[in-house]
């Protein structure tokens, strides 16, 4: 059972990670796509806390990082969030390909969805993934580039 305390310092990891990366290419980003908001952040592992990253099996190394996906929906006041179904790669600039594999995690309301990635210095990954939910499938495109602590 994941702790309270675990949960809001993860989420407080990521948004202090996104505004501290928002002038940089890296950092947390979102794109509309029909009835969602799709939030997405790819980042180094060495961000969270030793004890968080154990708590969620995440390995903690300058050359490991998370990439990190929440589905909210749009269409009312409060964007209750999504649960789906994510898949995908991620492809380096000279094509090497990897299978992300996403684990849903679900806290209250919250519900994200993670995946490790391997990277060297100055990376770059092209992630193509795809979301669903019954019927309603969309793609979500984006790049970024990892650098070694």
């Amino acid at each position: 059972m994941i702790k309270f305390n675990h949960v809001i310092l993860l989420f407080v990891t990521f948004f202090l990670f996104s505004a501290f990366t928002q002038a940089s290419d890296q950092g947390g980003q979102f794109k509309t796509l029909g009835n969602w908001d799709v939030h997405y952040i790819a980042f180094p592992s060495t961000f969270l806390q030793p004890k968080i990253a154990k708590h969620y099996g995440i390995e903690r190394s300058g050359y490991a990082g998370v990439v990190n996906i929440s589905v909210l929906d749009n269409r009312t006041k409060d964007t209750p969030a999504q649960k789906v179904k994510i898949t995908g790669v991620a492809r380096n600039l000279i094509g090497h390909r990897i299978e992300m594999e996403f684990k849903e995690i679900v806290e209250g309301d919250s519900v994200y969805y993670i995946a490790p990635i391997k990277y060297r210095n100055e990376e770059t990954y092209r992630f193509e993934l795809e979301i669903s939910q019954g019927k309603n499938f969309k793609k979500l495109k984006f790049q970024q580039k990892f650098y070694v602590d």
